[in-house]
């Protein structure tokens, strides 16, 4: 397992917006494809999303790769009296992970946690389900699966991700993103095969702090960038 960091100085958000970022990721990502085969490692790449804010930066790394691009739905499970506060994560297929291993044991004993969980879930199969009619038919059966977001924070809904998709027998999954704390990358190596980051800053507040422009994606949005791609594979 590597990870690949890509340093800048830090003093201004790195990137102009999210499309931005993803075609200056695919070069990365494309560069080192291109030495993976120099040493006679061929791979089928698949660009896996994880939405919605991940797929404006997927989009151009499909393109460039000239591979399909779909999605792997993720979210956050929170507290219900602090929305910013994530104890887990859960995938659209059901796979959970939480931060802390307590509140696994505990899950039954505790309504809120119960809530939390399904209140996720419901989430992310809703999402899942209107942008499911947009994605390709893809078997990553033996494919490299390049896994995008558009920041990684806490890297729980990346993770979760990884669970679901290595029940699916790729061959190797890369976690790619603009941005990742340079304290988490050991760990997200971990979870995946590589990691390619643009930027790994030592301090780190938010993803939104490396954007000029970072506004929500809306399911629409996050839909067209699925079909559009579609189209021109």
């Amino acid at each position: 397992m590597s990870y690949t960091p890509l340093f800048s100085d830090g003093q201004r958000p790195a990137f102009r917006d999210r499309t931005q970022a993803g075609k200056l990721l695919a070069q990365a990502i494309h560069e080192t494809l291109t030495r993976i085969a120099l040493v006679g490692v061929k791979s089928v790449p698949i660009v896996c999303a994880l939405p919605r804010g991940g797929l404006p930066v997927a989009a151009p790394i499909a393109r460039l790769l000239g591979c399909p691009l779909t999605i792997e739905v993720a979210k956050k499970i929170t507290h219900p009296q602090n929305p910013e506060l994530a104890i887990g994560a859960v995938t659209a297929s059901e796979n959970v992970l939480w931060a802390d291993q307590k509140f696994q044991r505990s899950l039954h004993n505790s309504r809120w946690q119960e809530a939390a969980l399904h209140t996720a879930i419901e989430q992310a199969k809703t999402l899942e389900a209107q942008l499911s009619p947009a994605c390709p038919k893809v078997n990553v059966e033996g494919a490299t699966v390049i896994l995008v977001d558009d920041g990684i924070a806490t890297g729980m809904t990346i993770a979760v991700a990884v669970v679901a998709l290595r029940k699916l027998s790729p061959a190797a999954i890369w976690l790619c993103t603009p941005v990742a704390p340079l304290k988490l990358l050991p760990i997200l190596s971990e979870w995946g095969d590589r990691v390619i980051a643009l930027e790994t800053p030592e301090s780190f507040s938010s993803v939104s702090n490396f954007y000029y422009s970072f506004p929500q994606v809306d399911t629409q949005e996050a839909f067209t960038y699925l079909k559009e791609q579609g189209i021109e594979s």
